[in-house]
């Protein structure tokens, strides 16, 4: 080769590229160095058998890494491929739950019956009647427990502050300026919805210098009573305690009345919404009253805000505390059985307790709540709630779940929680109850262990003869008037279920008794959990319900808050500290 010319391209013809010039030559030991140990030079005479030994070595590690790395790559390869057509196919990950349910699913048929555990799930605490079953096992303690007392030691709260409260309501003294017109109203619903409107017509009527005719007694499909004005309240008083501040007057006067062609559908009327602003009066219903000089609000429950200026609030407490008293034959009756309940209540000086009881039918009804489960049961409610609130209850979507009304509170005490929850406030079986209530469901059963508890308990009904009650049957409202006259003189009210009644009535007591309402106001919820423990001891039942009538007595002088109605809290708008200081007098009594 020695003498040929080296050529960076190939010869015409295609032959293969010239090779590139040799490398220069190494050393004997880096040469042996690939054979994988150190290659010593080879001794003199050992000849060429040793140096082809070498290099087949040499040969042999070379094979060999070149095949692990050829199986090494082909792995990855392999792993790639699947992981790529994976990603490709991602359906593959959505299907890959459901084969592994069904694989246990496999798995778990393959197993007799006998040995898959059973899961029983006891419902949340609070959310089933079981208040009977409760009742049997501790009635032996509960009887044997009967040397308490509560009446004489029930209410020993006072007021923070120091001191007690009086009503404060000033009388009017100056003149009332020419009216404005003449507002009609129509009051509905019961007894008590009545009362808000009547005296929500007094406030308005004088905030604007109106003349106000004697409310109309909406006639209700459900109250049903077709009682007037005059047949419920003495409107006589009405009138004429009102007269220093709010002109009322029997009928609208007829030259009035031709202006509409004697007919009440030819006067304008408003529409007004619920709970609005004082100030809605003066800005829209006021230049209307001017201008036609005669106007109509219907319906009219609930149709002024809680809150408002302290001119009107005066005469809301005047009208609810002061103008409204009974007619003489409701408050004569109600006298003659306050008097026949402090008889029959000798052994506690005369004290008695009333409760408000809800649980007439059309009220378990509505309350959706279950008690004992019946099919009889479940038709009966089926049949009362179709009758009362027809489709109301089975509109399409609407989920009614029993147990969760229950755990917050929602549904009715029976007559036997009512006697388990006083018994265990300490009530002896020797105090004299009256219960205030309409027809109770189901009487003779649900009442039985109410009586076996508290055998003195009585109704207007057992403590009345019948010619006393005649004038009164087929009259929810006169009835409902009776209750409300006796339950206002107990030692202790007990309101079960809410309501118009008892938060009048709270208010009432309030004024009547130095600003402590003396009302038993149950933690419903806690009830339904503790009469739901099928461990609970009587001991520990007691502890808790002493507990829950102790809060009672502390929540018993309570102010009025905003949002709240001044018929509940009567302090300190219509009510002052008899040691007055500036903060504690109201801001229309300065």
């Amino acid at each position: 080769m020695q003498g040929q010319a080296y050529s960076r391209l190939g010869s015409f013809g295609g032959a293969a590229v010239a090779p590139s010039p040799p490398p220069p030559p190494s050393s004997p030991a880096r040469a042996g160095s690939g054979a994988g140990g150190v290659i010593r030079t080879p001794a003199k005479g050992a000849g060429p058998a040793r140096c082809v030994l070498g290099a087949a070595a040499s040969a042999t590690g070379a094979a060999a890494r070149a095949g692990a790395g050829r199986g090494s790559g082909a792995a990855r390869r392999a792993a790639r491929a699947v992981l790529a057509a994976l990603l490709r196919r991602q359906a593959v990950f959505l299907f890959a739950p459901l084969l592994y349910v069904a694989a246990m699913l496999l798995y778990m048929g393959s197993l007799p019956l006998d040995a898959v555990p059973r899961i029983i799930a006891r419902q949340p605490p609070g959310s089933v009647y079981r208040s009977p079953q409760l009742y049997a096992r501790l009635r032996a303690d509960m009887d044997a427990d009967n040397s308490t007392d509560a009446l004489a030691t029930v209410w020993r709260h006072t007021y923070k502050g120091g001191g007690t409260w009086r009503p404060c309501i000033n009388n009017g003294t100056n003149g009332l300026p020419e009216s404005n017109g003449y507002i009609y109203v129509e009051a509905n619903g019961g007894l008590n919805q009545q009362r808000t409107s009547i005296c929500n017509a007094v406030a308005i009527a004088g905030f604007l210098n109106a003349t106000l005719i004697i409310p109309n007694f909406h006639f209700h499909s459900i109250w049903r009573d077709p009682s007037k004005f005059s047949d419920i309240y003495d409107k006589d008083h009405f009138v004429q305690r009102l007269q220093n501040d709010v002109r009322v007057v029997d009928k609208i006067p007829d030259f009035i009345m031709e202006r509409f062609g004697h007919n009440l559908s030819n006067v304008f009327n408003f529409k007004i919404k619920a709970w609005a602003r004082i100030q809605y009066y003066k800005d829209v219903v006021l230049p209307k009253l001017i201008e036609e000089r005669f106007i109509r609000i219907s319906p009219f429950a609930n149709r002024l805000s809680f809150d408002a200026p302290p001119a009107v609030q005066r005469l809301r407490c005047l009208a609810n505390f002061e103008a409204l008293k009974f007619s003489k034959s409701v408050v004569s009756l109600s006298e003659t059985l306050v008097s026949r309940m402090r008889e029959r209540s000798v052994e506690s000086d005369g004290k008695y307790i009333s409760v408000h009881l809800r649980f007439e039918e059309d009220m378990v009804a509505f309350s959706c709540c279950v008690y004992d489960g019946g099919d009889e049961e479940k038709k009966e409610m089926d049949a009362a709630r179709e009758i009362g609130w027809r489709g109301k209850f089975t509109k399409r979507g609407r989920v009614i779940r029993p147990g969760v009304i229950r755990m917050n509170g929602k549904c009715p005490l029976t007559p036997l929680e009512v006697g388990l929850m006083l018994r265990g406030m300490g009530f002896s079986n020797k105090t004299a109850i009256f219960l205030a209530s309409g027809k109770i469901y189901r009487a003779e059963k649900n009442m039985a262990p109410l009586l076996q508890m508290f055998p003195l308990l009585q109704t207007k009904e057992t403590l009345a003869s019948e010619e006393e009650l005649v004038p009164f049957m087929n009259f929810s409202s006169r009835m409902a008037a009776i209750d409300y006259s006796v339950c206002a003189q107990s030692e202790v009210f007990v309101t079960t279920q809410g309501g118009n009644f008892p938060h009048f009535l709270m208010g009432h007591r309030r004024y009547l008794y130095g600003g402590h309402s003396k009302t038993i106001k149950p933690d419903k919820r806690r009830l339904a959990v503790l009469f739901d423990n099928p461990r609970i001891g009587w001991k520990s039942l007691k502890r808790h319900l002493l507990n829950m009538r102790a809060h009672s007595d502390t929540k018993g002088i309570e102010m009025k808050r905003p949002n709240e109605s001044i018929y509940t809290y009567p302090c300190p708008e219509c009510m002052c500290r008899m040691n007055r200081t500036e903060h504690s007098k109201p801001k229309h009594s300065r």
